[in-house]
């Protein structure tokens, strides 16, 4: 097999930093990275794997039906099921056609091709068995390893606590979830900020309560950047029971141990092969209560805080 990879992707993005390059690199391969608008020179393609990061844009498309028997191969990873119309159903029409347009139309062509599938969780694996795919796990990329080593300093008991919940525009449902949650901690609790990232529509969810901070969507670097900075304290992992969540991957638990805080997760297969309650993490039914009550008490305690943060932070 060759070890010369071409990774083919929109931008800099999670997906390939938690994913598709640490494997690579375990692997021992050569990697190239372009954006869709980047095309190398075709001799460039001569014994390389074209491998796709979610997406497929026309351009390549092209680009390999011409030189296709120069290539020792082509791979697409998913970590969403970007084929399945009915897991996006309910999802802006603005992404849903993007998703149709970069990803499952591209389907039969892929096995025109005998592409090989990547996947980022059991679910996907099992699910499209029939690709033999292979199933990557998520590790921390090099840039944020030191994250892992700072010493945030413990919010004391008279301190702000802050808590939050990064999603993208794919967790609409989640965070409608969490809004009575935030509410009713928010209430309770004085010392609560919160902080979420969305759009305007999540800006609106949110109005009216007091010490929220929506923060706009963001590209990967500077997410990247944001989890640098430190000040969090308890990160949120909801996880509603659908189509498209149950192909999730556990990345959230990342993030959140990254930026120095604990998590409190949905309980199930995505999260619950990775956190143990109470040690690393909270685990907890999607039971709206349970999470302002374990909301609370967790922001009351800041030893069990910091005591959770330092098992997570061996788990990565």
């Amino acid at each position: 097999m060759s070890s010369r990879y071409i990774v083919v992707e929109e931008v800099a993005n999670p997906s390939s930093d938690y994913f598709v390059l640490p494997y690579l690199q375990a692997q021992g391969a050569t990697v190239e990275r372009y954006r869709f608008s980047e095309l190398p020179d075709p001799a460039r393609l001569h014994g390389a794997n074209v491998l796709f990061v979610r997406y497929i844009p026309a351009v390549w498309r092209e680009l390999i039906a011409t030189h296709h028997n120069r290539l020792a191969g082509v791979w697409l990873f998913m970590d969403d099921d970007l084929f399945s119309w009915r897991s996006f159903a309910g999802m802006p029409l603005r992404y849903q056609w993007k998703l149709w347009r970069l990803s499952r139309r591209h389907r039969s062509w892929l096995r025109a091709i005998d592409a090989k599938l990547a996947v980022s969780t059991p679910y996907l694996q099992a699910r499209y068995a029939s690709w033999n795919p292979h199933l990557l796990t998520p590790e921390v990329p090099a840039a944020l390893t030191p994250l892992l080593k700072r010493g945030d300093s413990p919010v004391e008991k008279s301190e702000q606590v802050t808590l939050f919940y990064h999603g993208s525009a794919s967790h609409g449902a989640d965070i409608k979830w969490l809004q009575p949650v935030i509410a009713e901690v928010l209430s309770a609790d004085k010392r609560i900020v919160f902080e979420v990232i969305g759009n305007g529509s999540v800006n609106r969810l949110f109005r009216g309560l007091p010490r929220v901070h929506v923060l706009h969507p963001m590209k990967w670097p500077a997410y990247q950047s944001l989890l640098h900075r430190p000040g969090r304290t308890i990160g949120l992992a909801p996880l509603l029971d659908s189509r498209f969540n149950r192909a999730r991957a556990h990345t959230k638990f990342l993030d959140i141990t990254l930026a120095g805080a604990v998590g409190i997760y949905a309980e199930g297969e995505v999260y619950g092969k990775v956190v143990c309650h109470q040690k690393n993490g909270l685990l907890l039914p999607m039971d709206q209560n349970r999470w302002v009550e374990s909301i609370l008490q967790l922001a009351a305690d800041e030893p069990t805080r910091a005591q959770m943060l330092g098992e997570a932070r061996q788990c990565l």
